[in-house]
């Protein structure tokens, strides 16, 4: 059987589906997708969309974390992901939704609005990934990474200053209710499943963003989430201005 994974190191999705694939003993390949290259990388994998996670399953091409984590309780069972009672697998359905269209999009809308901004924060970001002559790429790639920040979510925003605001302002509320999913056992660590996967991944990602950090680190989910994903392989810098955390305009 052949399964390979198309993903990135920053992408906390594609880390929800790497500990899937952990948890369930698949044998698997990694393919890593340079950032801004992804559409043509997956097209030219026979991909649909240009989105990681993107796995092909023994030649079936599956794109995205809610399908990925269903097609793989299919082919294998066991520990599952989803509970077998119906009542109890709705909510972590839900839940699951819930990760994937308002929580998810945060940090990466986040990240890709500051890195159309920031021209040091675009040029340290090429220097980690270790590509040549990061000033002058971080110069280049401006109207790239000015493309993607134009993306639309799936909760239906994009990366603009009016969506980072709301973003932060919107945050403490959500962190509030992971907390809350933790603690009604809809969310559960050991073993963990596809909406604890799906949402802790995120918060560790929020946590590795130093603007969020104090944030982070007043909610229990911080520590769930560490227990799930203990490494990230980068700390984002400080980005976030001061008028960002103002009141956000009524109607944004």
């Amino acid at each position: 059987m052949t399964v390979v994974l198309y993903s990135m190191a920053l992408s906390h999705p594609s880390r929800a589906v790497r500990k899937m694939l952990d948890l369930k003993g698949v044998d698997y390949r990694v393919v890593e997708v340079r950032p801004f290259n992804q559409r043509v990388h997956l097209r030219v994998a026979g991909f649909r969309g240009g989105t990681v996670p993107a796995l092909n399953l023994d030649g079936q091409r599956l794109q995205g974390s809610t399908a990925i984590s269903r097609a793989l309780d299919e082919r294998w069972p066991a520990p599952p992901l989803f509970p077998s009672d119906a009542a109890e697998r709705a909510r972590v359905e839900e839940a699951e939704r819930w990760g994937d269209r308002e929580l998810q999009p945060i940090p990466r809308r986040l990240f890709r609005y500051a890195l159309s901004q920031d021209a040091e924060l675009r040029r340290s970001v090429i220097q980690a990934q270790g590509l040549p002559a990061p000033g002058l790429t971080a110069r280049l790639i401006q109207p790239l990474t000015a493309y993607y920040a134009r993306t639309v979510e799936p909760d239906g925003r994009r990366g603009s200053e009016a969506s980072a605001r709301a973003d932060l302002a919107a945050l403490p509320g959500m962190l509030d209710r992971v907390d809350s999913l933790l603690a009604d056992g809809t969310l559960t660590i050991d073993p963990p499943n596809a909406a604890a996967l799906q949402i802790l991944s995120t918060v560790r990602t929020l946590d590795a963003f130093s603007d969020l950090q104090e944030l982070i680190r007043a909610h229990p989910c911080r520590e769930a989430a560490y227990a799930v994903f203990p490494n990230y392989p980068a700390e984002m810098p400080p980005f976030v201005k001061p008028e960002w955390r103002e009141p956000v305009p009524s109607g944004t």
